[in-house]
């Protein structure tokens, strides 16, 4: 269900096994007895994920792994810190012919063929 015309509020939250839970509230009212039903049901939420995975968030992973030949990349507590499947990627930064630029270069050794570095997370 995506948002409507009469959305006021939006709050997503993004479960570590990747579930995504959007609530989309029209007022403040709305917006507090939806937290309060989320709450009421966080459990039965996760626990129905799991049991979608065959069992385990690790299984799903692996099963994601194996079917799309995908390398699982770790997430960071820490929003300023960005990955790439090469690690922890390196944030640059310096002026050219356009002016200033920032962003965030793929971690992979210097060595590695352009083809298979991750894309640049440029800042704007």
């Amino acid at each position: 269900m995506a948002a409507n015309e009469n959305t006021k509020f939006q709050i997503n939250y993004k479960l570590s096994d990747g579930t995504l839970i959007n609530l989309y509230a029209a007022d403040v009212k709305e917006l507090e007895t939806g937290l309060t039903d989320l709450a009421m049901v966080a459990t039965m939420i996760k626990s129905t994920a799991v049991e979608l995975s065959g069992g385990s968030t690790a299984a799903a992973v692996q099963n994601i792994q194996a079917q799309f030949t995908a390398t699982p990349v770790a997430a960071s507590s820490d929003p300023s810190v960005k990955m790439c499947r090469h690690g922890q990627m390196n944030f640059r930064s310096g002026v050219g012919e356009k002016g200033p630029w920032q962003g965030f270069m793929c971690a992979g050794p210097k060595e590695l063929p352009k083809s298979e570095k991750c894309d640049t997370i440029w800042i704007r």
